[in-house]
């Protein structure tokens, strides 16, 4: 039995879902405190489902962050919005991100329909409020409250962190009873060498433009740690969908993948606490995206 001074520890699964680009990665990482998921101003740069571990010494929070729900194109995009709704089954609480400013629309309306029946509490988390006055963002949570019934709305800003801390008080209020499914200094569950992978994906993602981010997969071909030097080394492939891409990441004289390879060791050296030895090597494979062979080779398959 316990009391509110010896409150029980609790746990449970909150999955962050909502349209692209609405902070969802960044909202994570703000609240891990450190880099797991990456982030650029592009829509659709999450892929898979990513799992980050909040502590605290009376709770263990899981939060899945997932690509940004849209209408999908092709297997690639299938694969994306299965991983975010899939994200939603058999969790605690759902946290539903929306940027700051924005009117419930299409887009919202077919998410309300698809957690509607999960009878799962969904918290409404109106990020990006700095770019907001306040009457504005009241009025904005009028609208939101008007279409879909929410067990709390939250402001916050994801990129300065106001209004994180009222959050995890929120979301840790929701949670049931229950132990700590990872140990206290784990915060997520990926391997190293996949989040290598989408370190130099967000580079990429970041460095070009048009369309070229989205016929991009990166796959580590070799990661091998080298304690007695205090390195890693790491042998990564770009694989794209056309020659013009691939001169594009090369660049004019190397300068463009050179560029790319600088700025990932430096996050990946941040994460692993070691020296870095980065190689990339770029390679065409037309219409990859669409090959169940290479989706399955660069983890975008279910299968």
């Amino acid at each position: 039995m316990t009391d509110d001074l010896n409150p029980p520890f609790v746990s449970g699964f909150v999955a962050l879902v909502g349209r692209p680009n609405v902070g969802k990665s960044t909202l994570l990482n703000q609240i891990l405190g450190q880099k797991i998921a990456i982030t650029s101003n592009k829509p659709q740069t999450t892929r898979n489902r990513i799992l980050g571990i909040h502590n605290t010494s009376q709770a263990q929070v899981l939060f899945l962050d997932t690509p940004g729900i849209h209408r999908p194109q092709g297997k690639l995009n299938r694969f994306m919005v299965d991983q975010a709704v899939g994200a939603c089954s058999d969790v605690d609480l759902i946290l539903l991100l929306v940027e700051a400013g924005t009117r419930p629309g299409p887009a919202d309306e077919s998410i309300f329909g698809l957690l509607t029946p999960l009878n799962t509490p969904v918290f409404l988390i109106i990020n990006k409020i700095d770019q907001i006055a306040p009457p504005l963002l009241l009025e904005q949570i009028r609208q939101f409250s008007n279409a879909f019934e929410f067990a709390q709305i939250i402001p916050l800003s994801a990129i300065s962190g106001d209004g994180v801390p009222e959050l995890l008080q929120a979301v840790t209020g929701m949670l049931p009873p229950g132990p700590p499914y990872y140990p206290e200094d784990q915060v997520t569950d990926l391997p190293e060498r996949f989040i290598a992978a989408e370190m130099i994906r967000e580079k990429i993602m970041r460095q070009t433009s048009d369309e070229i981010p989205y016929g991009v997969g990166v796959k580590v071909e070799q990661f091998e740690e080298k304690p007695e030097k205090n390195l890693v080394v790491i042998q990564a492939t770009i694989h794209v969908e056309r020659d013009s891409h691939k001169k594009i990441i090369v660049g004019k004289g190397g300068q463009m993948i050179k560029r790319l390879g600088q700025q990932a060791r430096q996050d990946i050296e941040r994460l692993l606490g070691v020296r870095v030895f980065l190689e990339l090597f770029v390679r065409v494979d037309k219409n990859w995206s669409q090959s169940e062979r290479m989706l399955r080779e660069l983890g975008y398959s279910n299968r």
